[in-house]
């Protein structure tokens, strides 16, 4: 049975009113999911992985997120935060987890949890998994949604090898969730709100990939939070707040960081951050070239979620906190020991997912004879293109150019190379080529600007 919503949700928004169109949205973009269109910037979803990317390059930050007001929460009888270590790894130190977790219930929660405890549950599914494995390939991390997306649209004949194993966020909803229904807690009183660090998180929650519906009520934006936290965390009235963290581990706090999955495995493992880095190495996995290894870590980001696009404080600074965090805790090797067993059994039946099916990109289209034809035309209009990617046609390459107007998407003139060729030969008026450059890009961008970034007036 597919679990897999029909569309993938986004969570990325332009704001047209501070898009300037550079193109550095267009250039970055690792599935090449943004054009230049009419004068906007316009995401094509069937390509987006909401790897945020776009977010960060934009000087303008026009690209914005769409996530959850704080006030939903009171919709609620029970409301719980939901929050990664990551998040804890923003703070000063004078900021300490004690007054984390306080300020949470100061601001109206009447919980607050870390998603990596138990991770023991996550730790024991991945290993059954790598054992069960019969494959030369090995498992693929199924942590990162913007990396199992990207291999969706991508690499679909890699999406067998994808871990059906839940993310963190959903193992500490379930968690949460057994424990206030054992105490008589009616389901439906209680909200789940995940400050997530990411995007992709974002598009996880509210279309899950391999399960119909995600248990968490909101995602939250972690820049509102630590503004609300900072706020109040000097003046939140103290008391012992152990009970909250009883379940987390130093291997919990560091889940989310490279290696996180891979330090704790006894078999062959790699890890790799940065999408781009992801992307080379999934190449080199579908053409097999890569051998003796059982377990591949992929995380979009560039030091895994510690650069978390929605996260604003330093990621250097976000691992090493966690790193001196994690000594004060426990292992979870011998945490378990001490705990009576399958006391998470239940827990574990929740935390595997349907069959994750591929969705794979069809540049041309999904009829074979068509999409053969407008191969063969895109690259004879490679012939002409000058190579030269610049992105001032709007799409990030020549090639991507070339594709577009074979699929109807695009013309010739886009092209400005082509233009001034047009225009030498006259097969084009000077004027003509002027409208189609504003209907591109906007009318009146080409006016001079002294208040753009880098000009005279920049700060006016």
């Amino acid at each position: 049975m597919m679990h897999d919503n029909e569309t993938f949700h986004h969570a990325l928004i332009v704001d047209d009113q501070k898009c300037i169109r550079c193109t550095h949205c267009v250039k970055v973009c690792p599935t090449e999911a943004i054009r230049i269109v009419d004068g906007k910037v316009h995401i094509r979803e069937e390509r987006c992985v909401d790897c945020g990317e776009c977010v960060r390059a934009c000087p303008q930050k026009a690209i914005g997120i769409d996530h959850d007001d704080l006030e939903l929460i009171h919709a609620y009888k029970y409301r719980v935060a939901l929050f990664p270590s990551v998040f804890v790894g923003q703070f000063p130190e004078r900021v300490t987890e004690d007054k984390i977790y306080a300020s949470f219930l100061e601001l109206g929660f009447t919980h607050a949890f870390e998603v990596e405890q138990p991770i023991g549950v996550l730790k024991e599914l991945i290993r059954d998994e790598i054992k069960a494995n019969k494959s030369d390939l090995p498992v693929i991390s199924s942590f990162c949604p913007a990396i199992v997306r990207l291999i969706q649209i991508l690499y679909p004949s890699l999406t067998g090898h994808i871990a059906r194993v839940k993310a963190p966020h959903d193992l500490a909803a379930h968690y949460v969730i057994d424990r206030l229904t054992r105490k008589g807690v009616a389901p439906s009183d209680i909200g789940l709100f995940y400050i997530t660090p990411c995007v992709a998180k974002i598009a996880a929650v509210k279309a899950p990939v391999g399960e119909e519906k995600s248990v968490i009520s909101g995602v939250i934006s972690p820049t509102v939070m630590y503004n609300k936290i900072m706020a109040v965390a000097d003046d939140v009235p103290p008391f012992d707040k152990t009970k909250l963290w009883k379940g987390l581990t130093k291997e919990g706090i560091q889940w989310s960081l490279t290696h996180g999955e891979t330090w704790w495995q006894n078999s062959r493992t790699m890890a790799v951050d940065g999408i781009h880095n992801a992307i080379k190495i999934l190449e080199r996995l579908e053409n097999d070239e890569i051998k003796n290894i059982d377990y591949l870590e992929l995380r979009a980001c560039d030091r895994s979620c510690a650069a978390g696009v929605l996260l604003a404080q330093n990621r250097f600074l976000t691992v090493e906190r966690l790193k001196r965090r994690a000594k004060r805790y426990p292992s979870d090797e011998k945490k378990t020991m001490t705990e009576e067993p399958g006391k998470y059994a239940t827990l574990k039946e929740k935390m595997t997912t349907a069959e994750i099916n591929p969705r794979p990109l069809l540049r041309f289209g999904a009829d074979m004879e068509k999409a053969m034809t407008r191969m063969q035309r895109a690259r004879n209009i490679m012939c002409h293109l000058p190579g030269i990617d610049c992105g001032a046609c709007g799409a990030p390459t020549c090639q991507a150019l070339a594709e577009d107007m074979a699929n109807g998407e695009a013309k010739m003139s886009d092209c400005i190379f082509i233009q001034q060729l047009w225009q030498k030969d006259g097969k084009v008026e000077p004027d003509k080529a002027l409208e189609r450059m504003e209907k591109k890009w906007g009318e009146n961008r080409f006016d001079p600007d002294c208040t753009k970034i880098g000009a005279k007036n920049e700060s006016n």
